[in-house]
């Protein structure tokens, strides 16, 4: 056998010594433990296993979430009645928490404010405005009353679409949701200042995925932007800069109650469809109302909501500004004996302080949508005086 023969032998031999001893090896640390080893495993069991551990952790965090929201949020707040400045005082903590939670982004204004007189509508005086800011803008559609100028400086009214449109539609008769409420606003003597925010349920649920991971939130970069659009619009001559008001429809109204605790410009607020019985709305699902907890919208989560901000929480961050909330009893996004229920609690805030004229709720026969007919007369009251 020549010598090469007797290598190949050689690393046969050793492939078969260490074979073997890897099958005795593996025998013997099954018998030790006790394992019998299967092709397949349960599936079932595993499967029940996995769905017994996710019951046990929906019940845990409901239990945080809503049995023991009034205990937690009653350690967080401290508020003092007393007065409307102990008031604010005692809850400036809490409003920082709520600042930390939304997390605006630092942003830098990067060039000049740019306006372009719009085509859509031939009889209303408007321009879209865009502001660089960085590697994003902040877009906005204006209108001004035919009385305005600067010689009678109107108040202004920013006015927010929801989750399926775009600042346009405010204006447009069309026998839509809106009923053309940024005409009517128009009409009573308002400037009117409609944002442009990210629209449709797809893409906020996108967005705000990466917002996470940067730990920020849409909605405070698109407080953010409204902020440094404020701080130019304001100076517009035409504009009285300390009569400002917000209303807001659908996430629209979310981001009324999301920034005006931020945001001390806005002195009056009018929030149609969104104020919610907060904590059944975000996880109980019912059949009279839809629960976000239910449907993909992701873009509705925020990290640290419902440790102390549920709706009748985060008003008194709007309080003592006055406040109005209007739903109608067949819009399901609420069930409006729990809305009823959510307000009153709310209400007491300012009632304590005697102020209690300064918040109402228009509760109508209606559905998703502004109603014109509280909201006009109530921004009149609070900004034309």
């Amino acid at each position: 056998m020549n010598m090469k023969t007797k290598d190949k032998v050689s690393v046969i031999k050793t492939c078969f010594f260490y074979l073997v001893l890897t099958i005795i090896l593996t025998a013997s640390v099954n018998t030790l433990y006790g394992q019998t080893v299967k092709e397949e495993l349960p599936k079932e069991m595993i499967e029940q296993r996995n769905n017994n551990y996710r019951s046990e952790l929906e019940a845990y965090l409901r239990n945080y979430l809503i049995d023991e929201y009034d205990d937690r949020a009653r350690d967080a707040w401290n508020r003092d009645y007393s007065s409307v400045e102990a008031f604010e005082r005692s809850v400036a903590d809490n409003r920082m928490r709520w600042n930390e939670i939304l997390n605006p982004p630092r942003l830098i204004k990067t060039g000049n404010l740019r306006k372009e007189p719009d085509a859509t509508f031939t009889d209303i005086k408007a321009e879209w405005l865009e502001l660089p800011l960085g590697g994003i803008t902040a877009k906005a559609f204006i209108a001004f009353p035919e009385n305005a100028s600067p010689e009678n400086p109107v108040p202004i009214i920013i006015a927010q679409h929801g989750i399926g449109s775009s600042p346009e539609r405010i204006f447009i008769q069309d026998g839509g949701i809106y009923h053309a409420y940024g005409r009517e606003l128009l009409n009573a003597g308002f400037a009117v200042l409609a944002p442009m925010n990210l629209y449709s349920v797809p893409h906020r649920n996108y967005i705000e995925r990466m917002c996470r991971l940067a730990d920020m939130t849409l909605p405070g970069i698109e407080l953010a932007r409204l902020q440094h659009l404020l701080d130019i619009v304001l100076e517009d001559p035409r504009v009285d800069g300390e009569r400002v008001g917000m209303w807001g429809v659908s996430l629209g109204g979310m981001a009324t109650m999301f920034w005006m605790p931020l945001e001390s410009r806005i002195k009056v607020g009018v929030v149609s469809a969104w104020f919610n019985h907060r904590r059944n709305k975000m996880i109980i699902p019912d059949d009279h109302y839809t629960s976000f907890i239910a449907v993909n919208e992701e873009h509705a989560f925020f990290r640290g909501w419902l440790t102390e901000f549920t709706d009748h929480d985060a008003v008194s961050l709007i309080c003592p500004r006055p406040l109005l909330i209007q739903h109608g009893k067949s819009d399901r996004i609420a069930h409006w004996p729990q809305l009823v229920e959510e307000y009153k609690i709310s209400k007491i805030h300012y009632e304590k302080l005697n102020i209690g004229d300064r918040i109402e709720m228009d509760l109508f026969e209606g559905g998703h949508e502004p109603r014109i007919e509280s909201a006009i007369p109530f921004l009149k009251k609070w900004l034309q005086q």
